[in-house]
């Protein structure tokens, strides 16, 4: 069930009932992301662009009382259908029980984001909308990898997945999503279309996992990309000019070569099997990367007490020098760009994980 942000609800000066709207006797609460899709030709288009074939296994996340279940059930092999609210459980099982549905629907109650997910082989969710990001990337790790994933978001996030260098929502995770998968917008879906409606439009939007996942250690990954971000529209050189980022990589670089000369010189090599779960962080991803800072408030590291760059800062420095890094921003770099700059960085002896 798609939703906006958790609210808190006033309670009715009148002591009328609450804001709850209904359907088959349930009541739907906004407080908890529930909103149920009503119009029939849109879950029509849904299943439609999905591309879903008569032998795949469908995972759906929250389907409430099943207005789009029945349409995957029609057109799949199996429906697995993941749902958090009891009530909407029992919902499921009434309406399919005694069809000829009811043995190709699996109901599972629980939160997806702690729940083991099944095989499957394209995923449809209709979810929470704080739930956008973890579950992203909860989906991105999953394995086997899937054909494609058919999700409803909060319109601006769904807006961030898909923005391209130079974009003003190109962000952390525009990146991150596109590291590893091909993000693209189906449908814009307004807040009509919901019972009852939310506070903000969506929109439909397809991930495609690349296969094979790109051979990237997640952590280093991360911790680089967030650095480049920091302040997304100022220029490379001078966000790695930072002190608190120059200190934090110059602790690392010590504490690499300490442990290379350990374990006689072997290096902390890329794992491409570390999970991508960290990725997912919600709090951030909903900040927006916004670049609102001034020069002013970042601490620039310009020298030493005696006037001279130290020599770690000069080694950071040379890297930004090749392709003229020093001068771009990450508001404009393409995924091949951070990849490149991320190798040579490593290549240097110079990780941020």
């Amino acid at each position: 069930m798609a939703g906006g942000k958790i609210r808190k609800e006033k309670p009715s000066s009148r002591g009328a009932p609450s804001s709850n709207h209904y359907q088959g006797g349930i009541s739907f609460h906004k407080s908890k992301g529930q909103h149920i899709l009503k119009n029939p030709l849109l879950v029509d288009s849904i299943v439609q662009k999905s591309g879903i074939k008569s032998t795949d296994v469908v995972l759906e996340i929250g389907p409430g009382t099943g207005n789009l279940t029945k349409k995957l059930l029609e057109a799949g092999k199996m429906v697995v259908a993941i749902e958090l609210d009891p009530r909407m459980v029992l919902e499921l099982q009434r309406r399919f029980q005694g069809t000829a549905f009811s043995n190709r629907l699996k109901v599972i109650q629980g939160d997806v984001l702690k729940t083991d997910l099944p095989y499957f082989d394209i995923c449809v969710a209709n979810i929470p909308y704080q739930i956008s990001s973890p579950l992203t990337f909860k989906l991105l790790n999953h394995q086997p990898s899937f054909r494609c994933a058919i999700i409803m978001f909060q319109r601006e996030f769904a807006m961030r997945l898909v923005a391209q260098p130079g974009d003003t929502l190109y962000c952390r995770l525009s990146v991150n999503t596109q590291l590893y998968a091909r993000v693209s917008h189906l449908l814009k879906v307004g807040k009509n279309n919901f019972r009852p409606p939310p506070k903000v439009d969506s929109s439909v939007v397809r991930i495609e996992p690349r296969k094979p996942r790109p051979q990237v250690n997640p952590k280093e990954w991360d911790g680089f990309i967030r650095i480049c971000f920091i302040r997304k529209n100022k220029t490379l050189g001078s966000i790695f000019r930072i002190k608190n980022v120059l200190s934090m990589l110059e602790k690392n670089y010590k504490t690499l070569q300490a442990l290379q000369q350990l374990q006689n010189g072997s290096s902390g090599s890329t794992n491409a099997e570390m999970d991508i779960l960290g990725l997912g962080d919600s709090k951030e991803d909903h900040s927006m990367d916004m670049d609102d800072g001034t020069d002013d408030e970042m601490e620039v590291e310009d020298g030493d007490a005696d006037g001279e760059a130290s020599e770690f800062k000069q080694k950071v420095l040379a890297v930004l020098k090749e392709r003229d890094y020093s001068e771009k921003r990450s508001s404009k770099l393409s995924q091949e760009e951070f990849l490149h700059l991320l190798s040579q960085f490593n290549m240097a002896g110079i990780h941020f994980s």
